[in-house]
Order: structure tokens, then C-alpha cells, then sequence
């Protein structure tokens, strides 16, 4: 049995229900920050666009951090394919943490860093933890048919 093997069936033994609560909130907070992109999407351009070796990717870079919170989000929210949105997430969070303190204004409504490394976080505890009892993933896994 190999070390993420036992990673998962130690979460699957330790697992408090009221963490499937902190998930659903989590993906929420990650859909809402998606429409929020969705309604600047060129303020996050113009955020993307300082970095100089990123304004080349800023297109595409955008459309995915959208996708990723939308797509992501719903997925944290159900359960299904937690640790694969989780693990889309995590890449977008330590570029929010670098990017948080800008001029545009994109992030004026939580300033500072602190929420962005609570979510990332969240993040990392539950790529560990998985989706726990209360999802979809659990449902397939004890109904294979």
C-alpha cells in the first residue's frame, strides 16, 4: 500500500462531518470569487499584466483562474473530484498570496494576504483530507455500479 493509499483510508476513518460543511463553504467562496473574475475579468488582466513574463499567457491565464474557480468550485461543493479541483486551485492561490497588494483594485474588498493563505490552506487540508462522507465521491465509492 503506498503513502497516498494511506492517506486516503486515514481520512476516510478521521473524518468529522462538520468538515463537509467547511468544504461547501470553501467551494461557494471559490464560485463567488469565479463571477467575481467573470464582472473584471480586465481588472485581472491588468493585475496578470504586471508581471512581465506573465502578460504574454494573460489571456489564457485569465480564462483558466475563472474556469478554475467556477468549474472547481462546484466540484468542491458536491464532492466530486475534490482533490483534482483542489489541485487546479492551489497554483491560482500562491499567485493571488504574490498578487494581493495591487493598484487595480481587484482585490480591494479582502486586503491583505490573510485570506488567501487561509483558503490555500483549506486548500492543502483537503487535497490531504479528501471530500469526506457528505459527497459525491464517497457515494461512488460505496456504489460502484
Amino acid at each position: 500500500m503506498n503513502l497516498l493509499q494511506r492517506i486516503d483510508r486515514w481520512g476516510e476513518r478521521h473524518h468529522p462531518r462538520w468538515l463537509d460543511g467547511i468544504r461547501v463553504l470553501l467551494g461557494v467562496f471559490l464560485f463567488y470569487k469565479g463571477v467575481v473574475f467573470i464582472q473584471n475579468i480586465d481588472a485581472l488582466k491588468a493585475v496578470i499584466d504586471e508581471s512581465p513574463w506573465l502578460t504574454v499567457m494573460s489571456f489564457w491565464l485569465a480564462h483558466y483562474i475563472v474556469f478554475a474557480h467556477l468549474l472547481g468550485g462546484v466540484l468542491i461543493i458536491f464532492g466530486l473530484l475534490t482533490r483534482v479541483a483542489v489541485l487546479a486551485q492551489i497554483p491560482i492561490l500562491l499567485g493571488a498570496i504574490f498578487f494581493v497588494h495591487t493598484s487595480t483594485g481587484l482585490f480591494k474588498v479582502h486586503e491583505g494576504t490573510g485570506l488567501s493563505i487561509l483558503v490555500l490552506l483549506l486548500l492543502v487540508f483537503f487535497l490531504v483530507e479528501g471530500s469526506g462522507p457528505i459527497s459525491f465521491d464517497d457515494y461512488m465509492r460505496r456504489h460502484p455500479a
